[in-house]
């Protein structure tokens, strides 16, 4: 088996390559938190369904959706870009509160 830590120096090898030509926007690095989030829950031996730009929900529409086994909804992510430098100001922002 692969050790997370070598998912992980893959994970932003890809971002920063992505990053790294100008031309990506956000949703251009989905696919890598994608396929990071599923390796880390087989490595860890837990199930999880990662499903991308879910269907709006009452707070808005997430950018990520996880589910467990039981296809219960475990969590919503907001993704955000690597140029974000610091989450703390976005923390506040309406998109968030929702």
């Amino acid at each position: 088996m692969i050790p997370i830590s070598k998912h992980y120096a893959y994970y932003l090898k890809n971002i920063y390559e992505t990053y790294v030509s100008g031309d990506a926007r956000e949703e251009s690095f989905y696919p890598y938190l994608k396929e990071f989030l599923e390796e880390y829950a087989r490595v860890s031996k837990e199930s999880l369904r990662v499903t991308v730009s879910p269907k709006k929900i009452e707070a808005g529409t997430p950018d990520f959706l996880l589910r467990d086994e039981h296809k219960k909804i475990i969590g919503y992510i907001e993704a955000k870009g690597p140029e974000v430098k610091d989450l703390d100001d976005i923390s506040e922002t309406e998109q968030l509160k929702r």
